[in-house]
């Protein structure tokens, strides 16, 4: 028996490794399963719009900053955003604010790039955990262009002058670059297989990128856009857009990714790198349109919406306009994030000041105005419909609706104008709710019953901000 006993107890204890390691295999599927259906995705019923969690959803949001991880009472902060509606901000990976520190360690006089710095990753790490505790999407810019130009570029520790991994003469870097980025002299940004193929510094690039992911990977609240305001060749991008698809395919992860060009016009030929290739960029940010003002900002915006094949969604991480700012005023600000949602797009978040309002109380009230009329419709069968609009001049209303359902109409400023309801029109059609929200207050006065007519008159109560909803 004794001899017996020795085969069977190897037997024994083969079948409970192979058992732990069904149930450990089977435990991960489920979890990799439950990951894949509640990551931030292309909503399947309406794809010019994300869902989270296996339901759409409408992102807006506001900030103090860009690289939000890197202030202090930055969970104060995000709690102010959800506080108001909001669930959407920006993640540049910078560093060149005062108080903000550098990914890598110094060790003496330089940094060494084989070296992270703890506290910068300590950082992201809480901004990463406590969003996604939140519900709060972020959109993270993996290369913060202005980081590598001018005084930034000065201090980065990618500059060969001051890291001990590589030289000047190895790389081919500059150790100097004084002009604009939209110059494109850095040659940091040329460093991909198509470009110049510089190994050495591409290896130091893959490793940050890399450390980028294992941080959020693990998470599904995350949208990855290349750059910020870019100019160089689209070879960089596509090569950091395959590069990050690839790394999170085999940690079996499935992730958004897009880029962000610089020129305000939305027809220039560096923006077709986006709307022209599904395949690399899933889906489309527009923030620079966000310069232009008044009609304009909406009809080239429409254009574009109407012309992107295939439908994905379209993004502003970034609505310009503050009063004291180069980018407009505050009013301007405001009416380009209200234009914005009720020309249909996925996105729409407040710039950080001076270029943008924030998350003062001005864009608190917005933000929350804006969640409380959305709320009320479904916004995702809604799509942009200033054709209903009659006697309208050019900025004065904006429609949004689904005709023969429900209508909301966004004035910029005072005004009036008809609305064509023709469509809505049934034998049970009698009356209809028309329904005012003072923006700036974020307050409903009494929702009203008129008769149903195929074409209504809609005036603003007074000259503050005004959307209203018809149903």
């Amino acid at each position: 028996m004794r001899n017996l006993w020795g085969p069977y107890k190897l037997m024994l204890v083969l079948l409970l490794c192979v058992s732990v390691y069904s149930a450990a295999y089977e435990t991960k599927t489920e979890k990799d399963i439950q990951m894949e259906k509640n990551r931030i995705q292309i909503y399947r019923e309406n794809p010019r719009y994300w869902q989270y969690k296996g339901k759409p959803i409408l992102l807006i949001g506001g900030s103090v900053e860009d690289n939000l991880f890197q202030i202090p009472n930055l969970k104060a902060h995000l709690e102010l955003l959800k506080s108001v509606g909001g669930n959407y901000v920006r993640s540049t990976m910078s560093w060149v604010d005062e108080g903000d520190v550098p990914p890598f360690k110094k060790v003496g006089d330089q940094y060494d790039l084989n070296q992270w710095n703890d506290e910068f990753w300590n950082r992201f790490r809480n901004f990463i955990t406590w969003t996604h505790e939140m519900d709060i999407i972020v959109q993270i810019e993996v290369w913060a262009t202005f980081n590598y130009y001018r005084e930034p570029w000065d201090a980065n520790p990618f500059n060969p002058k001051n890291n001990s991994n590589y030289t000047a003469e190895e790389t081919a870097l500059p150790t100097a670059v004084n002009s604009h980025p939209t110059a494109t002299e850095n040659n940091f940004f040329w460093s991909v297989p198509k470009e110049r193929n510089q190994q050495t510094v591409l290896k130091y690039q893959q490793k940050f990128v890399d450390k980028l992911l294992s941080e959020t990977l693990q998470y599904g609240h995350v949208l990855y856009c290349m750059d910020n305001e870019t100019s160089v060749t689209p070879a960089w991008g596509e090569y950091w857009a395959t590069y990050i698809q690839k790394q999170a395919a085999a940690a079996g992860r499935v992730v958004e990714t897009t880029e962000m060009w610089d020129p305000w016009d939305l027809s220039h030929e560096k923006h077709k790198a986006t709307f022209d290739h599904p395949e690399t960029y899933s889906f489309c940010d527009i923030s620079q349109n966000n310069h232009q003002k008044r009609q304009r900002h909406w009809d080239n915006a429409q254009k574009i919406r109407a012309q992107l094949s295939p439908i994905r969604p379209i993004n502003n991480i970034k609505i310009y306009g503050a009063d004291g700012g180069r980018f407009g005023s505050t009013q301007d600000g405001l009416e380009r994030f209200w234009r914005n949602i009720f020309g249909g797009f996925a996105s729409a978040r407040f710039h950080r000041p001076d270029s943008g309002v924030g998350l003062n109380k001005t864009a608190q009230a917005h933000i929350k105005s804006i969640r409380t009329i959305t709320d009320e419709m479904d916004v995702f069968t809604c799509e942009p419909h200033n054709e209903l609009l009659s006697n309208r001049t050019d900025n004065e209303a904006y429609a949004f609706a689904n005709p023969g359902k429900e209508y909301a109409v966004y004035f910029p400023n005072s005004g009036s104008v008809d609305i064509n309801l023709s469509t809505s029109k049934s034998t049970n059609t009698k009356k209809l709710t028309v329904k005012w929200l003072n923006i700036a207050k974020s307050e409903w006065i009494p929702e009203k019953e008129v008769p149903f007519s195929d074409n209504i008159t809609l005036s603003t109560p007074t000259e503050d901000h005004w959307t209203v909803l018809i149903r």
